[in-house]
């Protein structure tokens, strides 16, 4: 059976079905977070909050400075986070969308935009959960270390799951490879 002239396994088994599948389920995952953290915001501000604080974390006077204990600072911390969670969502479910539409009529210009929308999504998740989270918040100010609060392991999740995508819609094709050669 054919699929634009194309046998279904060369479109289903492609790298652009791959790309497009994780960009469906990290943009849908995405915007589940977002949408959780507007409908669940005490629990998730309070846990920002917490960590910007240090309140919790092994105490040294040399790293007690860093604490932001002002909570409008907290709040704005809380909204730019959920903010950039669902514009990573949008930009993943618009890649997710053109990649479809892509495989479909296996247009390379479509094919082409699907691919920098995935990379511009999967980037967006890298720069919040690893430089975000894991580096501001786990680093310096030591989530890590905060009794309360420690979501180093779900900003590594997070990141990882993005770097796979990274991966992934970098690689070169077999059928690019074939023409390259």
């Amino acid at each position: 059976m054919g699929l634009s002239g194309k046998r279904f396994l060369d479109v289903a088994g492609s790298r652009e079905a791959a790309v497009a599948v994780l960009a469906t389920i990290t943009g849908l995952y995405y915007l589940i977070v977002a949408v959780t953290n507007c409908i669940d915001t005490d629990t998730n501000r309070h846990a920002v909050a917490a960590v910007l604080s240090m309140q919790a974390t092994i105490h040294h006077s040399g790293t007690g400075w860093r604490a932001i204990t002002n909570g409008t600072v907290a709040l704005i911390a809380y909204i730019l986070i959920v903010i950039w969670e669902y514009l990573i969502a949008l930009v993943l479910l618009a890649a997710a969308t053109t990649g479809w539409w892509a495989l479909i009529g296996r247009s390379a210009a479509r094919t082409a935009v699907a691919a920098k929308l995935s990379s511009l999504g999967w980037t967006m998740a890298v720069l919040l959960f690893a430089g975000g989270f894991l580096t501001i918040g786990g680093e310096w100010f030591r989530m890590w270390a905060n009794k309360q609060v420690n979501a180093s392991s779900a900003a590594l999740q997070n990141f990882l799951l993005a770097a796979v995508g990274l991966i992934l819609v970098h690689m070169s094709s077999r059928s690019e490879t074939r023409v390259q050669s």
